[in-house]
C-alpha cells in the first residue's frame, strides 16, 4: 500500500496511499464515523494491529491484506480471535489474475470481500461496515 500510485499503475491505478486515506477520511466524515489507519509490510505488525483494534474498542476492520491474502494463517487467526466485523478489500480483482491469487485465507473471517473496484472499494467497505454496526 505504501507504493500505491507507483507500483503497477496499470493494475492498481495512480491514486497514492495518502490520497486514498484522504478519500476514506472524507467519506468517514460524511458518514459521521471515526476511522484510523495502519499500514505495514510486515505480517506480524498487521497481526498486532488487528489485535490492537479489539483492545482499542474499534467496532470493525477494513483490511487489504495484499499478498498475505494468499499466505497468512496468522492474519486469519487474528481476525477470528478478535471477532470484529471485517471487510477484505482489494483494489484489483485477484480472482481475475494468476491462479494463486484466487485463494484467500482471510475471506472466511470477513463479512464481505470487495474486489476490483479500485480505491472506491474502500468507501463501499466503509459504508457496508457502518451499516452492519449501526444495524441498518
Amino acid at each position: 500500500m505504501n507504493l500505491l500510485g507507483i507500483r503497477q499503475p496499470e493494475v492498481y491505478g495512480r491514486t497514492t496511499y495518502e490520497e486514498l486515506k484522504a478519500m476514506i477520511q472524507e467519506e468517514a466524515d460524511r458518514l459521521e464515523v471515526q476511522v484510523s489507519f495502519f499500514q505495514s509490510n510486515h505480517e506480524g505488525a498487521l497481526v498486532d494491529a488487528v489485535q490492537q483494534a479489539y483492545f482499542d474498542g474499534m467496532d470493525g476492520i477494513i483490511l487489504n491484506p495484499a499478498a498475505y491474502t494468499h499466505t497468512s494463517i496468522a492474519l486469519l487467526d487474528a481476525l477470528k480471535g478478535v471477532g470484529l466485523p471485517a471487510v477484505e478489500v482489494h483494489i484489483s480483482d485477484p480472482d481475475s489474475r494468476e491462479d494463486f491469487r484466487r485463494v484467500s485465507y482471510l475471506r472466511s473471517a470477513c463479512m464481505a470481500a470487495i474486489r476490483g473496484k479500485g480505491p472506491e472499494g474502500y468507501l463501499e467497505a466503509l459504508r457496508l461496515l457502518r451499516d452492519r454496526i449501526m444495524g441498518a
